[in-house]
């Protein structure tokens, strides 16, 4: 980290993305000091809308989708699977899933550079002096990305870096307890909660809410190692959100997913995108079907199916699934047919065999239907949504004391909108459940409402039912017969091993090797 990091500052704005574009063209040089950089709250500004793209960038394409493989919720389909050992190694958790993967290297390099510009950003706004308003609100701004960034790294791989340029003598670039991780989380988070408006002009740019909802899962998210978590401090960030009234859910779920409908009342941060390039996500590229790609390059449903649902995903109550009856969300998240413009799609033998099975349809974007390729899909994509907060609301309530309560709430919005505004009484939670019920029921509810959105695996690794669900549900891992409880956490890149001076190869993960 220290040999490929210490540069990002002083070249990240020829990098960054267009939003730099002006920026670069005023200062045509081959590269900019910190103090060029943070000279003045305009550049510094354009500084932090390329953190913006840059962290956006991490949930597009097949990089955006690589946390979600290897769950109970979401794999690879067949054809991914027999042509990639590396890749596939996230499902089956086998012997590719080693320090040398190049798919999570690729995640822990990407994200680790942003979060060192965020770093070097609020670093730079604290040393500027100036009192404009906004270098308030961008501190606010690099601060939750750090924050965001550093929370999704520590999630999957425990220990880790905290980068920080006002502690980086004491720091260095080795990997810190969690307390000290969680500790610089918070106090980001703390900033941001501090310094960022109730909203903002720009979409693309986080509020004081998203702060607020990010804070409170960290509370509900941190290990107890960290000792961190803390059920009433979360209730307590969740409680804020829900008495202020800012955020509501939309009446029908469906149009969550209408890309004509986007930042609606429901949405508490989501990352902006469109069908031109380069703020395309190819999303559906990676989500939709194989023979359907090979029927219609211009079908909106098409793509090259590297994660559908699993079979628990996807099926009834009544099949060993996790739908229930009436619940409209099943018809909104999944696609079941197939059939296009009238035609049937038919399996290349050579494919695998999955491409007909049933595939996630949250991402679908029809206004490219017939008109452009699938790989200039553009909806925008959920990183915080009201729904959840409610959800992990409940959680906490539970968690304090308060189940019956946390019942209610369930009852009366999330799973009341599941079915169309009306919850019939099969459908209504039980008041008189006990607290172990409802954390059985909760996980099951958070993929009903949540499912591909990216929140799954944090939800068995805080809940500790990663190696027994998975092991039950994913096909591959199922298959394979080889996770471990050390996968929890994913083994620190070799290529960080070999390159960062403060990271050795006695530091990696307990079950891995340095291979």
């Amino acid at each position: 980290m220290k040999k490929r990091y210490i540069l990002i500052p002083v070249a990240l704005l020829m990098a960054l993305t267009t939003s730099c574009k002006k920026f670069i063209e005023q200062e045509p040089q081959t590269s900019l000091s910190e103090e060029q950089v943070f000279s003045s709250i305009k550049n510094t500004d354009l500084f932090v809308l390329g953190l913006y793209t840059r962290w956006r960038d991490t949930k597009k394409d097949r990089a955006g989708f690589i946390f979600s493989l290897g769950s109970d919720e979401s794999q690879q389909g067949a054809y991914q699977v027999l042509t990639d050992d590396r890749q596939a190694g996230i499902d089956r958790y086998n012997g590719f899933l080693t320090a040398s993967n190049t798919a999570l290297t690729q995640q822990w390099d990407t994200r680790f550079k942003i979060i060192y510009a965020a770093a070097a950003a609020i670093n730079g706004l604290n040393t500027i002096n100036s009192d404009d308003p906004l270098k308030n609100v961008l501190l606010g701004e690099a601060s939750f990305i750090h924050a965001a960034l550093e929370f999704e790294m520590t999630q999957y791989w425990g220990e880790i870096p905290v980068l920080d340029k006002a502690k980086q003598a004491e720091y260095g670039y080795r990997r810190q307890p969690l307390p000290v991780v969680y500790a610089s989380i918070i106090a980001d988070l703390e900033t941001a909660v501090k310094n960022l408006p109730e909203t903002q002009s720009e979409k693309r740019r986080v509020t004081k809410g998203a702060a607020i909802a990010l804070l409170g899962k960290v509370y509900l998210y941190a290990p107890e190692a960290s000792g961190v978590r803390d059920y009433a401090k979360a209730r307590d960030q969740f409680k804020t959100l829900v008495d202020g009234g800012r955020y509501q859910l939309v009446a029908n779920y469906n149009d969550l997913w209408d890309p004509q409908k986007p930042n609606s009342s429901e949405s508490i941060y989501e990352f902006q995108f469109n069908n031109t390039q380069p703020d395309n996500n190819q999303t559906q590229w990676q989500m939709g079907s194989r023979s359907l790609a090979e029927l219609d390059q211009y079908c909106y449903f098409g793509g090259y199916d590297l994660m559908v649902p699993t079979i628990y995903a996807y099926s009834d109550a009544a099949d060993g699934g996790v739908w229930e009856t009436g619940d409209q969300r099943k018809e909104a998240s999944i696609r079941y047919d197939f059939t296009y413009k009238g035609k049937t799609p038919t399996l290349n033998p050579s494919f695998g065999g999955d491409e007909l099975d049933p595939h996630v349809k949250k991402y679908e974007d029809v206004r490219t239907d017939g008109k452009l390729t699938f790989w200039l899909s553009g909806k925008n994509i959920f990183y915080l949504r009201y729904s959840d907060i409610l959800l992990c609301y409940a959680e906490t309530l539970n968690e304090t004391g308060a189940t019956a309560q946390a019942v209610q709430l369930v009852n009366s919005t999330v799973r009341k909108r599941a079915w169309g505004g009306t919850l019939p009484a099969a459908a209504t939670w039980d008041a008189g459940m006990s607290p172990a019920d409802f954390r059985t029921h909760i996980l099951d509810e958070r993929m009903r409402e949540l499912c591909f959105e990216g929140w799954r695996r944090m939800d068995l690794i805080r809940s500790g039912k990663l190696v027994d669900l998975v092991k039950q549900r994913n096909k591959w891992t199922k298959q394979s017969n080889t996770i471990q409880p050390f996968h929890n956490r994913y083994p620190i890149p070799l290529l960080e091993i070999k390159q960062n001076e403060d990271i050795s190869e006695s530091d990696q993960n307990p079950g891995y090797s340095n291979n």
